[in-house]
């Protein structure tokens, strides 16, 4: 015999599992009491937000998902500002919580720990929460959630155990591991039809969302064989290469990207919800000249926010075979002198008139980063080098970009996030952009990552506060309040928690300094001050 607790992390490395982020409690240490026995790493956050983040960075890079084990009551309250950003940006994360002994569950007598109920707490972050009741229920419980993540839009899910269940007796026989369903494939009239409408189309356009990230090869064959422009939404970045000719920008509310989109005959969306995020600072509805085509793993996403002309429930990459199949693509065409070609260069020019003044700057600093870590994965916080980036950067690969600006946009995320980017990528470097404000929610997690022997790279921004807030507040009229915050000394917190840090004064510096950086066995804090001589003079380049 063995207990719960037990078989559920014999379960968990049964599915692939190899990483787990929490924090022990009393509630929870017995979901400890297996772990030796197996192959999983376990790393400790210093709060469960983090532990969240962590998990969600982790699943963005490796496609798999991200595991936390969480303490009951405040913990759970802990990480579900983690679960909101993973939730919003479909990103797998399966969170094991504690919850107080079965005969205690909603009696409120003050127990340690104890809510009303966790489950209603956790309710609008996930695609569902379970409280296990029995120890045989475990493979079934858990089959429902790698079925979630294999097979459906992936979100969090939790599963929460009395702490009675997770010390109870289970017979080991009961680890064994269900069949998973394998996502859902196209139907063949829709495939025909969207051949069809796509075949005849005169001046096509592609929108591509973080869906589509897994289906790079086939999508960027289908564009070049159609000659048609491709818009990059934030979470699709690196989907086509960089400096492909194809490549029509990314703000879908900038005038010429709109006019696009108005102006194309069929539009072949795969795998985004058209979120306002992706047109920051000013959404606006889109408007659809021609048809459109919508590919989605949800079902209900299909009929949310723009009604399509053809919607196609299936996974992206099964369906944008079907597609090339129909047409019969051998692969396409990459010049810059096609039509399509021709179409996205004119928008790519008129859209980079519509830029702010830091859009520049920080490609900028993009381009000294990537000439320096070619294969640089880049872990982004809610800060103004990462909207600048998210309107012009060009990612080398697919889930090799990404930040908590789209979606829940919350702030604190690049630190912890990048934690889990650099253990799912080893071998390549990770660049966290991230703000003064934002880097001081999460900036015990600097402890986590020295501890855990995690050599990544903060790109500090420092502009003394809130200054993208400040900037909003002030083109409104609104005196600023609550922005100019006190800004302490990074670069000696960060000595003092055992990191690299350094403040560079020239170009020269800073290429040194992230050299540096990637070659360490610790976090290197490289901050970069707004108003250093050097970065006025990329601002006026």
């Amino acid at each position: 015999m063995a207990t719960c607790g037990e078989l559920l992390v014999q379960l968990l490395e049964a599915y692939g599992v190899e990483l787990v982020f929490g924090i022990p409690g009393v509630h929870t240490v017995e979901l400890y009491r297996g772990l030796p026995s197996t192959g999983i790493r376990h790393v400790t956050p210093r709060h469960e937000q983090g532990a969240g983040f962590m998990a969600d960075g982790y699943a963005r890079v490796s496609g798999k998902p991200g595991v936390c084990f969480i303490v009951t009551g405040p913990g759970m309250t802990n990480i579900l500002t983690a679960m909101g950003q993973a939730y919003a940006d479909s990103i797998p994360m399966l969170v094991i919580s504690a919850v107080n002994r079965t005969e205690q569950l909603g009696m409120g007598d003050g127990r340690l720990h104890e809510l009303p109920s966790q489950r209603n707490v956790v309710a609008g972050v996930s695609a569902f929460s379970h409280t296990l009741l029995h120890a045989d229920q475990l493979p079934q419980v858990l089959a429902r959630a790698f079925a979630l993540f294999a097979s459906a839009r992936p979100r969090p899910v939790h599963i929460e155990i009395p702490i009675d269940v997770i010390a109870a007796q289970a017979d080991p026989a009961i680890v064994s591991l269900r069949a998973l369903p394998k996502r859902p494939a196209p139907q063949a009239a829709d495939i025909a039809l969207a051949a069809q409408w796509l075949k005849a189309a005169k001046t096509p356009l592609i929108i591509l969302g973080g869906g589509a990230a897994d289906a790079a090869t086939a999508i960027r064959s289908l564009a070049e064989h159609l000659d048609a422009p491709v818009i990059n939404t934030v979470n699709a970045k690196g989907i086509l290469p960089p400096a492909h000719p194809l490549r029509i920008g990314e703000n879908m509310a900038f005038p010429p990207v709109h006019e696009a989109i108005a102006k194309a005959d069929v539009v072949l969306a795969i795998g985004t919800e058209f979120g306002e995020t992706e047109m920051y600072p000013e959404p606006k509805p889109l408007q659809f000249g021609g048809k459109l085509i919508r590919i989605d793993i949800d079902s209900e996403q299909l009929v949310r926010a723009v009604s399509a002309d053809l919607p196609i429930l299936s996974d992206a990459g099964q369906a944008v075979a079907a597609i090339n199949q129909a047409l019969g693509v051998q692969g396409g065409r990459s010049n810059a002198d096609t039509p399509g070609a021709k179409r996205a260069a004119i928008v790519r020019a008129e859209t980079s008139k519509h830029w702010w003044p830091a859009v520049s700057l920080h490609q900028r600093i993009a381009k000294i980063v990537l000439d320096t870590l070619p294969d640089a994965i880049i872990a982004g916080d809610s800060t103004e080098p990462v909207y600048a980036l998210n309107q012009c950067y060009e990612s080398p690969s697919p889930r090799s970009y990404f930040n908590s600006s789209t979606g829940y946009g919350t702030l604190g995320y690049g630190l912890p996030a990048g934690i889990g980017a650099k253990l799912a990528a080893p071998g390549r470097p990770v660049v966290v952009p991230i703000g003064d404000g934002g880097l001081q929610f999460t900036i015990a997690e600097l402890a986590s990552a020295v501890e855990a022997e995690i050599p990544l790279i903060v790109l500090l921004w420092n502009n003394d506060g809130y200054g993208e807030i400040k900037t909003y507040m002030v083109d409104r009229q609104i005196e600023p309040i609550g922005v100019d915050i006190f800004t302490p000394d990074f670069l000696t917190i960060a000595k003092g928690f055992g990191c690299g840090a350094t403040r560079p004064g020239s170009v020269d510096e800073l290429v040194a300094a992230l050299r540096q950086a990637a070659t360490g066995k610790a976090p290197t804090v490289i901050e970069i001050r707004a108003d250093a001589p050097y970065v006025a003079k990329l601002a006026g380049a």
